[in-house]
């Protein structure tokens, strides 16, 4: 899961993506561009690149979670890279629209990385996507960075087994 937002407050996400992945391969995607009922920060469009006349005709997020609400199920596990911002974007959008907050779990790769490459000068995705040779195209495309995520996950796991992931998992 990978959001980008328009602002810092946490109900303003601009789009999403989720890749997801069976059997230790990735078997589908999703992104949708959303429209925040926020403004958007000029550091935020420096940063993604979505501009409001990008979002301007694109779905509010209660449209966008009845499409991918059955992907938070309280066994399914939802990995992002700094899951704790995503699943603040997530939390909050859900909130701001008075959703019920699901409970599912959850899996930070800058977490598995730091746990499973100490030695590695920082965490960053693009970081970790390069020491693994990972292509990263578009930094910040949600995407894209969600793709990147997936894979750091099955890299780490067909390097290291599935035990040193379970012990990171959380609740959500």
């Amino acid at each position: 899961m990978d959001f980008e937002t328009a602002t810092y407050e946490p109900h303003s996400a601009c789009s999403l993506a989720l890749v997801m992945v069976k059997d230790s391969q990735i078997v589908g995607e999703y992104y949708s561009l959303i429209k925040p009922e926020t403004d958007f920060f000029w550091k935020n469009i420096q940063i993604h690149g979505i501009h409001e006349k990008d979002v301007a005709d694109a779905p509010k997020f209660p449209t966008v979670w009845r499409e991918i609400e059955k992907y938070y199920q309280a066994n399914r596990l939802i990995v992002a890279h700094n899951a704790g911002f995503d699943t603040k974007v997530l939390a909050g959008c859900l909130a701001y629209y008075d959703i019920p907050q699901p409970h599912y779990l959850s899996l930070c790769t800058v977490r598995t990385s730091r746990k499973l490459y100490p030695n590695f000068v920082n965490h960053r995705l693009n970081t970790v996507c390069e020491q693994l040779q990972i292509p990263l195209d578009h930094h910040h495309d949600a995407l894209e960075d969600s793709r990147a995520c997936a894979k750091i996950l099955l890299t780490q796991e067909k390097r290291f087994g599935i035990e040193p992931l379970k012990k990171l998992v959380l609740p959500q």
